[in-house]
């Protein structure tokens, strides 16, 4: 495993910790400014978005897996092709699960860092 494969792990790894802690601050940090994510049914948004959705959340739990089923760099970019399996459970509430794939493209930056610059989420429930 190169350098940058090891990195770009350590981002996703990152990424699901501080989804289930619920640090956000720490998940858009791993974020490029001009991130798009894609999901099923709404237009492309970016990382203010997805900031205002996660805080809409409130005191939902995140847990969630996350297997690398592909990674390949190119440069100083390179994408990922990941099985996530995932539930959110509101305050009282029963867990909703989700599970599918997503494709994520990643982009070293300036300061080094590995950030997401593209995500399409396939996830269904």
């Amino acid at each position: 495993m190169t350098e940058d494969e090891a990195a770009i792990r350590q981002v996703v790894e990152t990424w699901m910790t501080a989804s289930r802690k619920g640090d956000l601050e720490t998940v858009l940090g791993l974020m490029t400014e001009d991130v798009v994510f894609m999901v099923p049914g709404k237009e492309p948004f970016g990382k203010e978005a997805f900031a205002a959705a996660s805080r809409g959340m409130g005191e939902t739990k995140i847990d969630g897996v996350s297997d690398i089923v592909e990674l390949n760099v190119h440069g100083d970019w390179a994408y990922i092709r990941n099985r996530i399996e995932m539930a959110a459970t509101p305050p009282g509430g029963e867990p909703v699960r989700r599970s599918g794939y997503t494709l994520t493209l990643l982009k070293k930056e300036a300061d080094g860092r590995w950030r997401v610059a593209r995500d399409a989420n396939l996830l269904a429930g």
